[in-house]
């Protein structure tokens, strides 16, 4: 299971709340930002992608995770396609935070809290049941996942091989979502938390928090 400890969370009691840094991060999203996510976030612009950039208001990720994406890329974490480039060659480490702080807390302040309480409502299970979840798990992700993430996990399924290219699922193996994050984004699907496109269902009606969890479990414990 992942644990992420980023640069940003040892500064971010450094200068939560601090309205410059709001400000610097308002003032570099409108020169950068807006043009792909929109003045309100939600991504609803006029110009052509071929990956429609997300919904920052309806994003799983955190503010950390941003600070990431905003500073590598979405490429570096998995994407398929390089429309959401990095900016650390662009912007300082003081800008990128600053970016990131003002995305969180103009769009999405209750990420966190939102992923939090879904995850609380799902079923818990115990340690001893991990085994029986491992072989359940490899058996759903080889009869489901594999077609679009592929046999290895990294994004290269056959259903990427159509003629038009039209899916671009994630490299699994580079995923900077927690467990919580990927059981909650395929137990909803990508739509719930900002996508286009249906691309990734919701798996919910038939699939229960169980056999969910078990895929997780099997790409955390396969794959990363």
């Amino acid at each position: 299971m992942k644990y992420f400890i980023f640069s940003l969370f040892l500064i971010t009691n450094c200068y939560a709340l601090n309205s410059s840094t709001y400000l610097s991060g308002k003032k570099i999203y409108e020169t950068a930002c807006i043009s792909c996510h929109g003045e309100d976030g939600n991504a609803d612009v006029d110009l052509k992608f071929v990956v429609k950039p997300r919904s920052l208001r309806s994003s799983i990720l955190n503010m950390e995770q941003n600070y990431q994406i905003i500073k590598y890329g979405a490429r570096h974490w998995g994407a398929s396609s390089d429309m959401m480039p990095a900016f650390v060659s662009v912007y300082d480490e003081k800008k990128l935070q600053a970016i990131s702080y003002y995305i969180q807390t103009k769009f999405n302040p209750n990420s966190e809290q939102r992923v939090e309480e879904l995850y609380e409502k799902s079923d818990k299970f115990s340690k001893e049941q991990y085994p029986k979840m491992m072989k359940l798990g490899e058996k759903i992700y080889k009869r489901n996942c594999c077609w679009c993430h592929g046999p290895n996990a990294k994004g290269d399924g056959k259903a990427t091989r159509n003629p038009k290219k039209t899916f671009y699922p994630y490299n699994l193996n580079k995923t900077l979502l927690t467990d919580k994050q990927m059981f909650l984004y395929a137990k909803y699907g990508g739509k719930y938390w900002g996508t286009s496109k249906t691309d990734m269902p919701s798996w919910k009606r038939k699939y229960d928090d169980f056999a969910l969890k078990s895929v997780i479990l099997y790409i955390e414990e396969t794959f990363n």
